[in-house]
């Protein structure tokens, strides 16, 4: 097989239907961008998950008297409740956060901000803090055992909050992995009829060659090669996009929780993660599209 007449006739066919071909690489290339954003999203969740596995805790939040009497946990409403929550075999370890602390992890976290002048350490209730050694059982222990107890004003499981950062990661996937999947059913559909177009038009040359004996593979190869070479396109494209949406929108839009450390960064290595796949995918999705539409609808 010549590969010199196969370059041709692909260069040939994709400058001839050229605004096809362009509408082809741009749909392939939206279409894989919202792939990309979905495993980026992913990924997130996954490192998100990682990140809180060893932070989540239980927050047993003390009343007002008992925090303003006791700096330390040396009293014994206080020292009681903690000697409970540490002979506990579902507890990993207790901490006691006074109300002084609290308040400067308070300023600490809205450093700058308007809200860093409004409250004032009698504002904040002194707390317990437990990490648990087993997350599911454990909170419900602590939280049963807490519940109703003398000096203890109310109790936070900080994994219902997780829970719903959880959510709505997962929601942005769902909804990004959906476009995706509307935006992918087009690019086929530009793939397919830019595959029978491409052929129609060299329908006599192609039909000469069969006559002197070429085969059906040799015929065809360039119109599959057409379509491989629009998908690899769209996907460095949309590589690009999601390198570009980086440094330009993503990374200025999640700076704040970033920087608090509620989220994990998107790194350059999680685009150069994602990258490959979206080639494999577009290369993989085109020569499977235009292999079928040769088959189904083109006799050559």
């Amino acid at each position: 097989m010549r590969a010199d007449f196969v370059t041709r006739e692909v260069f040939t066919g994709l400058r001839r239907n050229v605004t096809m071909t362009i509408a082809m690489v741009l749909t392939t290339a939206i279409s894989l961008g919202l792939v990309g954003t979905g495993l980026l999203a992913v990924r997130t969740i996954d490192r998100t998950e990682q990140l809180y596995s060893d932070r989540v805790e239980v927050q047993v939040a003390l009343t007002a008297d008992v925090s303003a009497a006791d700096t330390d946990c040396s009293q014994p409403v206080c020292q009681g409740l903690r000697t409970t929550l540490e002979n506990s075999p579902l507890v990993d370890s207790v901490r006691f956060e006074s109300q002084q602390q609290a308040y400067e992890r308070y300023l600490e976290l809205f450093e700058g901000q308007a809200l860093a002048d409004v409250v004032r350490p009698q504002s904040l209730p002194a707390t317990l803090r437990v990490r648990l050694a087993d997350q599911e059982a454990g909170a419900a222990a602590v939280t049963q055992a807490m519940t109703g107890q003398v000096g203890v004003r109310n109790i936070i499981d900080q994994r219902a909050v997780v829970a719903k950062l959880f959510d709505f990661l997962g929601g942005v996937r769902n909804v990004t992995f959906a476009l995706a999947l509307v935006q992918a059913v087009a690019a086929l559909l530009l793939i397919s009829n830019t595959v029978q177009v491409s052929a129609y038009t060299r329908r006599t040359e192609v039909g000469v060659m069969r006559l002197v004996g070429a085969t059906r593979w040799y015929t065809q190869l360039p119109f599959l090669i057409e379509a491989v070479v629009t998908g690899l396109v769209g996907a460095l494209i949309a590589s690009a996009g999601l390198l570009a949406g980086k440094y330009l929108f993503i990374d200025q839009l999640l700076s704040g929780i970033v920087s608090n450390g509620v989220v994990p960064p998107i790194e350059l290595a999680d685009i150069i993660w994602v990258s490959p796949i979206l080639v494999m995918v577009g290369a993989g999705i085109a020569a499977v599209t235009g292999y079928v539409t040769l088959r189904l609808y083109v006799r050559l």
